[in-house]
């Protein structure tokens, strides 16, 4: 009976033990986790797919509020807030400042280069350089 009762352990024991696999062979985990991120990857390309189609209807959401459709400054939300609103269509303003500058009161807020902080941060798009770029390519055509 004793004989019987040591067999029986060390089958269990032997059934453990290969039931049980060391963490470096568990190999199907890792090839499956992979292609998830590359979904992933390939998910966040689409999203910015068309970068100047973004662009286009950020302007359009949420600056227009403020800068009015044509960039004046003349938009709704403009009324009450001091200092108005930049108006982009202004050619000497244009001049003054770089891409690199806009860009920055884009991401971070007017507050972020010594303006008004009525001119609010996107941090949304920081992740989204070429979104910001087509922002910039739209405010600088709004001058011609």
């Amino acid at each position: 009976m004793r004989s019987r009762y040591i067999r029986l352990i060390m089958i269990v024991i032997g059934a453990l033990a290969l039931g049980c696999t060391p963490k470096e062979e568990s190999a199907p985990e890792r090839e499956v986790a992979a292609p998830a991120a590359a979904e992933v990857a390939e998910v966040a390309e689409v999203a910015v797919a068309d970068p100047k189609a973004e662009a286009i209807e950020i302007y359009e959401n949420r600056c227009t509020v403020c800068h009015g459709k044509l960039g004046k400054g003349d938009g709704e939300g403009s009324a009450a807030l001091d200092p108005k609103p930049r108006d982009f269509t202004l050619a000497e303003w244009q001049e003054s400042v770089t891409d690199e500058h806009i860009q920055k009161i884009i991401v971070y807020g007017g507050i972020a280069v010594g303006k008004s902080a009525t001119m609010p941060a996107n941090p949304d798009l920081d992740a989204k350089p070429e979104v910001v770029k087509e922002i910039v390519v739209y405010v600088r055509n709004l001058a011609k």
